[in-house]
């Protein structure tokens, strides 16, 4: 298997399952451990690793985790396709494993995307296992997300005066549905693609160049890529029917927020509103200027530097 500069792969058996993760170890002693979790549903997240993660070697030993259902660790489990409280299950068992390879008694935990939906719960649920949290593109309510994002990219589209794209987004019809099927999932597919061309989302074309550039990137990985954003129904069920505002909005760890200025693929106005309901021992939220939902390929040095500032706010506390 391929690898990093200074990066260690491994397997590691958790409740059963082969998980793969992806260690690449600080060059600062005693820096803390930052576990990432990757968005999607699905979608791993390591391959894309060396593109974003050189400015955070002074700061962070970085461990990507493939969760079951997504890259290396589905293409060695085929077919496990998780829930919300089994892939939580998984999550604390990653957790445990991480703090007793690292002798630490917390570790940081940074949420992407679906991940940020992920991270949240965990924290809420495992405050004594969270040194603090971090929601990158920050996830609180799917159905308002897709809602807030299909106004704003028609909103573009209409200023762009293209025509061609405005009847794409009619074809989509009344959007979203309220549950998710296959159905639902093209439509999705194809607004995804829309606020990507439109610069509000994730841009594929430079994401598919980038993976297939990475040292740990393998043919397999295309295949799981393509099967986790397609397969892990339970979760998306799941996301569709859960807002994190319903959960607890005490958290007894510091939260920290990195939203994209332009992204509405996870609008940000929405975990801005959802951040100032919160409580938490100490809380701030910066935007990303001239980012999207990718915010760490877009502007990786602008999210390092704001890495550092969270660094030195969270580690006083």
């Amino acid at each position: 298997m391929k690898q990093q500069t200074g990066s260690e792969a491994e397997f590691v058996e958790i409740n059963g399952v082969q998980q793969y993760l992806l260690h690449t170890k600080s060059n600062v002693a005693q820096a803390p451990v930052l576990l990432f979790l990757h968005g999607g549903p699905g979608m791993s997240e390591a391959a894309f690793a060396y593109a974003f993660q050189p400015g955070w070697q002074p700061l962070y030993t970085v461990v990507h985790w493939d969760q079951p259902g997504a890259g290396k660790t589905l293409t060695k489990n085929k077919n496990t396709y998780p829930d919300m409280q089994e892939l939580l299950g998984h999550l604390h068992g990653v957790v445990q494993y991480l703090k007793q390879k690292y002798s630490t008694e917390k570790i940081v935990l940074l949420g992407h995307s679906f991940g940020s939906v992920l991270g949240s719960l965990y924290a809420l649920r495992h405050p004594q296992d969270v040194l603090y949290y971090i929601g990158a593109g920050q996830v609180v309510s799917l159905l308002e997300n897709e809602r807030a994002g299909y106004q704003k990219l028609k909103e573009q589209i209409v200023s762009a005066g293209n025509q061609r794209d405005l009847q794409k987004l009619e074809k989509t019809g009344a959007y979203p549905q309220p549950s998710y099927d296959k159905a639902m999932m093209k439509k999705m597919q194809s607004i995804r693609m829309l606020q990507g061309k439109y610069k509000i989302g994730m841009e594929f074309g430079p994401i598919l160049k980038t993976l297939l550039k990475s040292p740990v990137f393998q043919l397999s990985d295309l295949g799981s890529l393509v099967k986790g954003l397609s397969n892990n129904k339970a979760l998306v069920d799941f996301l569709f029917s859960h807002s994190l505002a319903n959960e607890s909005l005490d958290y007894q760890v510091p939260v920290y927020y990195l939203l994209g200025e332009r992204d509405f693929q996870a609008p940000y106005p929405i975990a801005q509103a959802y951040f100032e309901t919160i409580r938490a021992p100490h809380k701030k939220l910066w935007m990303v200027e001239n980012a999207g939902h990718f915010m760490m390929l877009d502007q990786p040095g602008a999210v390092s530097a704001l890495l550092a500032e969270i660094k030195a706010a969270g580690g006083n506390r």
